[in-house]
């Protein structure tokens, strides 16, 4: 369910900020977080710490992708939901060299044999919009992000022209001019963002997910967020102002359908609750004497973002909270970094509320 009555408080508790700083213990000087506690809806309670630092987000940008198309969706077929409902199911999408590459493995199954196969996508495969939709953002495809970008930009060229051929679609990259691709990549990422309130400045995707996207669409610039702008827009979609109530509550849905969870979802303490998350990681090595360099322990960089809302119903209170945790907590596993930390604030937030602690969390 959505909640138009969610209000980001004008200013950061100072308390509750004091605790949120302390449950991330030594790491915070390379930690940025926002809390937006909601649990009583009269006495809504906002925490802040480094809310205004940039950082390359990975595939929580991914997020901006989502709202992209279905802003498009939206100014091509207005508020005929059934009408938007038919293109998301019925546009069939085939992978092409936007995809090429990805270590991601997407879910493959075969109705009339009955077999599921697990791999990474390769050109050829073919898959709903929202199927693609799924993949990017359940299993964090970049090779299904990069194609429902190619979608994205076809729709808002389009219109209600969308969906064309395969050809058609293939043909259009061919001859459109560069200059042109990279207007309408703005066109189509960028001005969603500022036409719902929130600040270019603080929050973009500046490029495709893959090296075959980058190299038939140049985006013309970098792709950073602060943890407090990711903040606005998950406050937005609860609002149902992002796009419309219907997008919003779709996107919500595509959240909450995740394969597994991970990394800030993962935390045990999270179990009981309904969780709707996307994480993004960028990490990179340096040479170093004795240093091993493995995915996200990077000592160069080892960025891990997340962006989750808790709902749990409980004996005594509705736990409700947004939590935006963005790091670079160096040579250690960033997605064990997370997953403690989430430990630690749902822990806080079921105090605050007069739950009972947990034994062994601290």
């Amino acid at each position: 369910l959505l909640d138009s009555g969610l209000q980001l408080p004008p200013d950061p508790d100072a308390e509750f900020t004091a605790s949120i700083r302390e449950s991330l213990g030594k790491q915070a000087d390379r930690c940025s977080r926002v809390v937006l506690d909601q649990t009583e809806p009269d006495r809504p309670r906002y925490a802040e710490h480094r809310g205004d630092e940039k950082q390359n987000v990975g595939s929580v940008g991914k997020l901006l992708v989502a709202q992209a198309l279905f802003d498009a969706l939206a100014d091509a077929l207005g508020t005929d939901y059934d009408h938007r409902r038919q293109v998301l199911r019925e546009s069939m999408v085939i992978a092409d060299a936007f995809s090429v590459s990805d270590h991601h493995t997407i879910r493959i199954f075969d109705v009339e044999n009955r077999q599921l196969t697990r791999r990474a996508m390769q050109i050829g495969d073919r898959g709903s919009l929202w199927e693609y939709l799924d993949w990017m953002l359940s299993v964090s495809s970049n090779s299904a992000a990069s194609m429902v970008m190619r979608e994205a930009m076809l729709l808002q060229d389009l219109g209600q022209a969308y969906p064309v051929p395969d050809e058609q679609r293939q043909q259009f990259f061919v001859t459109t001019p560069a200059a042109a691709l990279t207007r309408l990549f703005q066109q189509t990422f960028w001005e969603p963002i500022s036409s719902s309130g929130l600040d270019l400045a603080t929050l973009r995707q500046g490029s495709f997910f893959t090296r075959g996207g980058k190299l038939k669409v140049s985006g013309g610039g970098n792709s950073y967020a602060t943890a407090r702008s990711l903040l606005d827009w998950m406050v937005l979609m609860e609002q149902g102002r992002l796009v419309d109530p219907w997008s919003s509550l779709e996107i919500k849905k595509l959240l909450y359908v995740t394969e597994r969870r991970i990394r800030y979802a993962s935390s045990p303490a999270l179990i009981p609750a309904a969780v709707y998350s996307k994480s993004g990681s960028w990490w990179g090595c340096q040479e170093e004497p004795g240093f091993d360099c493995r995915p996200y322990h990077g000592n160069l960089r080892n960025y891990m973002n997340s962006v989750t809302l808790v709902e749990q119903e409980t004996d005594s209170a509705r736990l409700y909270y947004i939590v935006v945790l963005l790091t670079n907590v160096l040579k250690e596993n960033s997605a064990v970094t997370h997953q403690t930390m989430a430990t630690r604030i749902h822990e806080l937030i079921r105090i605050s509320h007069g739950l009972p602690a947990k034994a062994g969390i601290k």
